[in-house]
C-alpha cells in the first residue's frame, strides 16, 4: 500500500501543473550501504512493476522492492518529497544491477 499525505498530494499537483500528469516511480537510490534511500522519478510501466493509482498519480514499484518495503508512506518536505517504508532498507533485495531502480530491468 501507498499513502500519499495532502501536503504530498499538494506537491506533486503543483509539480505537474498544466502538463501531463506521468507516472511516478518509486526506486532504490544508487548509494552505499550506508545510503539507501527511496526517490521518486518520472518514468513508464514495466514488466516487472507493481502499479498504484492513488487519486489523480500513478505510482510505479518493482515487484521485489514493493516486498522489500512493505508500506510506503509518501511526504512532502521543504526539498522535495520523502518516502518512508514500514520495513527498514537493510539490503538491495538483490535488486541491483537491475530492476529497483529505474529502468526496466527484471
Amino acid at each position: 500500500m501507498i499513502k500519499v499525505t495532502e501536503s504530498a498530494r499538494q506537491g506533486l499537483a503543483s509539480f505537474f501543473g498544466d502538463k501531463e500528469v506521468r507516472p511516478i516511480r518509486i526506486h532504490l537510490a544508487n548509494g552505499g550501504s550506508s545510503n539507501r534511500q527511496l526517490l521518486l522519478a518520472l518514468d513508464e510501466e514495466c514488466s516487472g512493476d507493481k502499479s498504484v493509482a492513488c487519486d489523480d498519480f500513478t505510482f510505479l514499484i518493482n515487484k521485489r522492492l514493493a516486498e522489500c518495503t512493505g508500506d510506503l508512506y509518501i511526504d512532502k518536505t521543504a526539498v522535495g518529497f520523502s518516502i518512508d517504508s514500514e520495513k527498514p532498507l537493510v539490503d538491495d533485495c538483490g535488486l541491483y544491477p537491475k530492476g529497483g531502480s529505474r529502468g526496466c530491468g527484471e
